[in-house]
């Protein structure tokens, strides 16, 4: 019996469901005790800017648009070149036990500290120098995100102008949907129904209009736009994109879920093809450690706990809204990742195949990718040089849709490169953001001379450098460096995030029993495995000098951040909150 794409995009719902009402209430309820009497920051520290309390479905698509950007499509593309099989087990281990536990913690946590950042929760319950390294550490992680995803971005842009013009339009009918939500007294409804509606003629706009331009002029724009996004007021621009974003997210991803579902296609791409297939660098890349460099996003991912606690937990309204967006949040991304994984695996073959003369190009036999081995081999080579970085992913949705409702394959493929653009450039203003926060914290931490402290820490001024280093990076053109630094960066946030939330289970909580171990365990875990992986990636892939220079920071400030946690485990006498 043949498997099927019906088969694995229903066991991995099923799975997600179950996990959502069990483990996910049970930390609610058992550990974090959430309290809807209990009033949060975006109520009592309002400010209108960054603390502004928001509605629960506004708030999920901004902490999903936010969280999810390209790297949940990214990672499993790249992954494939392992087989299905191996990504997909990644995802689902990491969503059990890592990725929903993190989110959900990191988020409370924060709520709990009025609104603070991940890396100052570290400082009170580690020590206080601790936080400083966090932020250092942070603070680099977010240039590797920027120079990414500028790059996912540019890619897209230059390969598919349609998605270009309908980008630009999409942030336009945005900032309408900001002004009716927050500056008139319409309602959510009528404002959620024009930006629909906006929507739909900013896609039908691209279609009429394709914006061709070089990939310079694109990273200068994108240069331009994030300073300028990531310093508005979020209510301006960020939560109602976001907001919109969500529409984008919850159709695309039902609609494709349906698509496969009815379907029934067979599944064609190997599960497996060799253990250390061609990924990094061009080098012969193990499963495993190496997996984490990778799936930066989709299995769980660092950057999560940052934007948990740099901005959703500015705008959490309710506590009890806190398991939605920060646990079901982290298990939809890794349906995504589930429904780019399954869409390849059915359709990606037949997509290799018609691409015979592109690959011959570059000398690979597209008879041969049949042979798991070589198809382990030549995949990298070959997607990038057909399809670009998430081609291969937006074309087998294109033709999930024809396959399932008559739609025209290049309708589907735009409409799937414009969720993808919208989530990164979401992932890309958001990550500059809070780059202009944790840049704000390291000033305040470091110079001592108060006017030269207002200047330094200038929201314009923290949003400007964060962009430039980052643009910068991406502009180096070696793309397949710099997302599994990246990548390693992100997961090994992520190791030190969840260490953070399970000291504070432990030391603050006070929770007891098998449940703080839950998340110290994994954390462990996950911290040797990106260890290894970064050892490997400087040892084997040599990345070049500023890269290079990157990663040796990060895994010092790794090992450092390591020796604070083993302390502060020594400790049984709880941290006040």
């Amino acid at each position: 019996m043949a498997l099927t794409t019906t088969v694995i995009i229903g066991l991995g719902l099923l799975i997600y469901a179950i996990l959502y009402f069990t483990y996910g209430k049970k930390l609610e309820k058992e550990v974090v005790k959430a309290d809807p009497n209990r009033e949060t920051p975006a109520k009592r520290l309002y400010d209108g800017i960054d603390y502004v309390p928001a509605d629960r479905p506004v708030l999920f698509g901004h902490h999903f648009a936010s969280i999810a950007g390209a790297a949940p499509i990214v990672g499993p593309v790249i992954a494939m070149a392992w087989g299905w099989l191996p990504g997909l087990a990644w995802i689902w281990f990491g969503n059990v036990l890592l990725g929903a536990v993190h989110d959900y913690l990191s988020l409370m946590a924060s709520v709990r500290y009025d609104g603070r950042s991940i890396q100052w929760i570290s400082g009170k319950v580690m020590s206080k120098r601790t936080s400083l390294m966090f932020q250092v550490f942070i603070y680099f992680v977010l240039i590797l995100v920027v120079a990414a995803f500028a790059a996912v971005i540019n890619s897209i842009f230059v390969k598919t102008p349609q998605v270009a013009t309908a980008s630009i339009l999409f942030i336009a009918s945005a900032l309408v949907v900001g002004f009716l939500m927050y500056r008139t007294r319409i309602g959510i409804i009528p404002s959620t129904a024009v930006g629909l509606a906006l929507l739909l003629i900013s896609i039908w706009l691209g279609f009429q209009y394709p914006l061709s331009l070089t990939a310079d002029t694109w990273y200068v724009i994108l240069f331009v736009y994030i300073i300028v996004a990531a310093s508005l007021p979020v209510w301006v621009l960020l939560q109602p994109r976001d907001y919109l974003n969500a529409w984008i997210l919850w159709f695309g991803l039902i609609a494709g879920g349906v698509a496969l579902l009815i379907v029934n296609k067979e599944i064609t791409w190997p599960a497996y093809t060799t253990f250390s297939a061609t990924v990094v660098g061009g080098k012969a890349s193990p499963f495993w450690p190496v997996v984490p460099l990778v799936i930066a996003c989709g299995s769980l991912s660092g950057f999560h706990s940052i934007v948990a606690s740099g901005t959703t937990s500015k705008q959490l309204a309710n506590e009890l809204h806190g398991l939605t967006i920060g646990y079901g949040g982290m298990l939809t991304e890794g349906f995504l990742s589930t429904l780019v994984v399954t869409s390849i695996a059915a359709y990606g073959m037949s997509l290799l195949s018609q691409a015979a003369s592109k690959l011959a190009e570059v000398g690979i036999e597209v008879a041969k990718l049949s042979d798991p081995t070589y198809l382990g081999t030549a995949y990298i080579t070959a997607m990038l040089k057909s399809f670009g970085k998430v081609g291969i992913f937006a074309q087998s949705y294109g033709m999930s849709w024809f396959d399932a409702f008559g739609v025209d394959v290049k309708i589907g493929t735009v409409f799937a490169g414009l969720w993808v653009s919208a989530f990164a450039l979401t992932t890309l203003d958001t990550t500059n953001r809070l780059a202009r926060f944790t840049w704000s914290e390291i000033v305040a931490e470091v110079v001592k001379d108060e006017s030269a402290r207002r200047v330094l820490s200038n929201r314009w001024l923290a949003s400007l450098l964060a962009a430039a280093i980052g643009i910068g990076l991406a502009k180096t053109g070696n793309w397949t460096i710099i997302w599994p630094a990246f990548g390693g960066a992100n997961q090994m946030l992520a190791a030190i995030a969840l260490m953070t939330s399970g000291l504070w289970v432990r030391n603050v909580l006070a929770v007891k029993g098998v449940m703080r171990y839950l998340v110290l365990a994994p954390a462990l875990f996950l911290w040797l495995t990106v260890t290894l992986a970064y050892v490997w990636f400087i040892v084997v892939v040599k990345p070049s000098s500023a890269v290079y220079t990157i990663v040796v920071i990060e895994l010092l400030l790794a090992f450092m951040l390591f020796y604070e946690f083993g302390r502060a485990v020594k400790r049984e006498v709880a941290v006040p909150a």
